[in-house]
């Protein structure tokens, strides 16, 4: 008969007859095998407890302490074990479907043909060295799987972060033009995402927002010197120019559609200064025409402004800046954004102090605004 070899094979046979254990240990012999035996169940519980790997169980049905039922049922019911084949040795062929019901893999019959029963073990002995190599190859794909995914995400949230702080550095390209300061920028980043999750918005595009937002002004950046640094207030010629930085903002943030944060940028740049009542710029949109990420820009940035000092106005208390804006409730504000605004002040005021201008950037300020009224 042809050898079948295998690298590490270990076979458990489970028999109260010493003689039979004999007997079986010497038919296997060939095989290039270790055979473990054990004279009861219990005894089979016990080394399979000890011993981290066995292809193949032999196990006799009659036996003292724990017969070959209740080990067969033990075996299937564990995790560690279940997968490992067992062969049920029996003379009782009647036994056969009650083992096979219990989970046994095969049977072979007393007396034992020894080529049959070499067959039938190395046979169950290659099935388990495939279903362990399945099982190892798994484990390895799974691990390089979880690798390559944590690799992505770390990829993933770097690609996030450059956006933000592309999108903060345009934003204070444009600003660094105008008086606001670097913390503006941030400011509006962070009070525009939680007024969006006190409007209910998800947190993946809250988190669009917060990153999009500091793009609001980047429009300015076509905006003449003489005209964006003018002291004083504008002609309505100058104010048309500077209007004109919202269309200039959208087009420069145009055509993004593939990248959400840019592309809610330009909606942004576009549209930060139209009103609830339509009479805003540039394209005189009214009420929810106006995309919701520009109307809770327009809130929140307005808030900063009035709270802010400027080379050309001291900053307005809370007070006074909240009865300024509430005048604005459904002529230049959204109603519901406002009232969710101003019920809400505490989380506003709290995110301002936290992200307050240094006096060395309050120093360092030049220019004038152009403000919503």
């Amino acid at each position: 008969m042809e050898r079948i070899m295998f690298d590490d094979v270990t076979i458990l046979a489970v028999d109260d007859d010493r003689m039979n254990l004999e007997m079986l240990e010497v038919m296997l012999s060939d095989q290039d095998c270790t055979v473990l035996k054990a004279n009861n169940g219990q005894q089979a519980i016990l080394t399979l407890t000890e011993e981290e790997h066995i292809d193949v169980i032999l196990l006799d049905l009659e036996m003292p302490v724990m017969d070959g039922y209740e080990t067969l049922k033990r075996i299937k019911q564990s995790f560690s074990w279940r997968e490992i084949p067992v062969i049920m040795v029996t003379s009782e062929k009647t036994e056969v479907t009650k083992t096979l019901a219990l989970g046994a893999n095969d049977f072979i019959a007393k007396p034992y043909n020894p080529e049959e029963l070499r067959l039938r073990v190395m046979n169950h002995v290659r099935s388990k060295k495939l279903a362990d190599f399945a099982k190892d190859m798994n484990s390895i794909l799974e691990a390089e799987v979880v690798k390559k995914t944590v690799a992505l995400q770390k990829a993933l949230d770097l690609s996030r972060e450059a956006e933000y702080e592309i999108s903060l550095r345009l934003g204070r390209a444009a600003e660094f033009r105008d008086q606001e300061t670097g913390m503006h920028t941030l400011r509006i980043s962070e009070l525009s995402k939680r007024l969006a999750q006190l409007a209910g918005i998800s947190e993946e595009e809250c988190e669009v927002l917060r990153v999009a937002s500091p793009l609001h002004d980047v429009g300015k950046i076509g905006i003449p010197d003489k005209i964006l640094l003018k002291q004083g207030k504008l002609d309505p010629a100058e104010f048309d120019i500077m209007k004109m930085h919202t269309t200039i903002g959208g087009k420069i943030l145009s055509d993004a559609e593939r990248f959400p944060v840019i592309d809610a940028g330009s909606i942004i740049a576009r549209q930060h200064h139209e009103k609830w009542d339509g009479t805003g710029y540039p394209l005189g949109l009214g009420g929810e025409n106006i995309h919701r990420y520009a109307r809770i820009v327009s809130v929140v940035d307005v808030f900063d402004a009035l709270c802010s000092e400027r080379p050309y106005k001291n900053a307005f208390p809370l007070d006074k800046t909240m009865e300024i804006m509430r005048e604005g409730r459904s002529v230049f504000f959204d109603p519901t954004l406002l009232d969710l605004f101003s019920k809400n002040i505490d989380d506003f005021v709290r995110i301002r102090e936290e992200l307050k201008d240094t006096r060395q950037e309050e120093l360092f300020t030049i220019g004038s605004m152009d403000t919503y009224t």
